[in-house]
């Protein structure tokens, strides 16, 4: 693939993970966002995805949504990027405003782009095969550019953590989606998974006009309101942002158009969404069993694994900001 019709990437990086506070309140009694945190010392989550970004496109092409109130973290660690292409939202406003902030940066820069979706937060054992699953993805949206692809975790458990995603069938990889299930009881999640369903990892690949169609047509107050903001300044952005209503988009957006989606199942590759300190454990016990943890390095604010292993240790392991 050529540099002129390589794939986009945007990686969210604006949220604050609250549900993991308890592991990453420094010792100033700051909060860091996990996104900015190291999962064993070395690099943050954050740079972990960039480096899976580059696997996938260009540095040029790597676009990411950073919280203005989150600077001190991520200016540092996104020096790497072009500044044209780190997009800073004024605050919160839901997981809608939070993709189509960049997604109209992508579409001003290159309205026929395609994009891959990655979040931030998450630990890849085995990123090879997710950066597989997403060049599979990118190829289908080529040939089918009014689909959405949603890449599906294989689950290893019952999760009720997690949100499902139910293919119209089994049979092969790349299905249908007959129905979201958000967070299920564990007997639920038991027969979601025995009948084939899929972890919902929010890791995604479309068009970006058929992305910001969709959700125009079900979020359509914050599209409007998103269609021209590369002409906002600062303070013009903010008066936007305060107005904008939190649409989520799984729920709101990919659950009211199932018709337009297809579901690619991702093989087994160590995917783990660090959503809870329990789940953070988990990964670290198993990673301990794999290979030696990564040396500490300037960046990396938080170690969650010493936080959450050894709560009485320091939790700065190094200083970035």
């Amino acid at each position: 693939m050529n540099a002129n019709n390589a794939p986009w990437v945007i990686v969210l990086a604006a949220g604050s993970g609250t549900r993991l506070s308890s592991l990453t309140v420094g010792t100033d009694g700051v909060v860091v966002p996990k996104q900015f945190c190291s999962l064993r010392g070395g690099r943050s989550l954050l740079l972990d995805t960039i480096d899976r970004a580059l696997h996938l496109t260009s540095r040029e092409r790597i676009v990411v949504v950073v919280a203005a109130d989150h600077e001190r973290w991520w200016q540092p660690q996104l020096a790497c990027l072009p500044s044209e292409n780190v997009i800073v939202q004024p605050r919160n406003r839901g997981t809608t405003a939070g993709l189509l902030l960049p997604l109209s940066h992508v579409l001003a820069r290159d309205p026929a782009a395609h994009v891959a979706v990655l979040p931030s937060d998450h630990h890849v054992a085995e990123p090879t095969v997710l950066n597989g699953a997403m060049h599979t993805a990118l190829r289908q949206v080529a040939a089918e550019p009014d689909k959405v692809v949603l890449l599906g975790i294989s689950p290893d458990s019952p999760d009720t953590e997690y949100g499902w995603i139910l293919p119209l069938s089994t049979e092969r990889s790349l299905q249908p989606v007959a129905a979201f299930v958000e967070k299920p009881p564990l007997v639920r999640a038991t027969v979601l998974m025995d009948a084939g369903a899929v972890w919902n990892s929010f890791l995604f690949a479309a068009s970006a006009r058929t992305l910001w169609q969709m959700c125009a047509r079900h979020a359509p107050e914050v599209a409007a309101a998103l269609t021209n903001v590369r002409r906002h300044d600062e303070r013009s952005l903010d008066a936007v942002y305060s107005v904008l209503p939190a649409i989520d988009v799984s729920a709101t957006v990919f659950g009211g158009s199932a018709s337009d989606l297809l579901l690619l199942r991702v093989p087994s590759c160590g995917w783990t969404d660090l959503g809870t300190p329990s789940r953070v454990v988990e990964c670290v016990r198993r990673l301990e069993r794999r290979r030696p943890p990564q040396r500490a390095q300037w960046f990396a604010t938080v170690d969650l694994a010493r936080a959450a292993l050894h709560p009485a240790s320091s939790r700065l392991v190094a200083v970035g900001a």
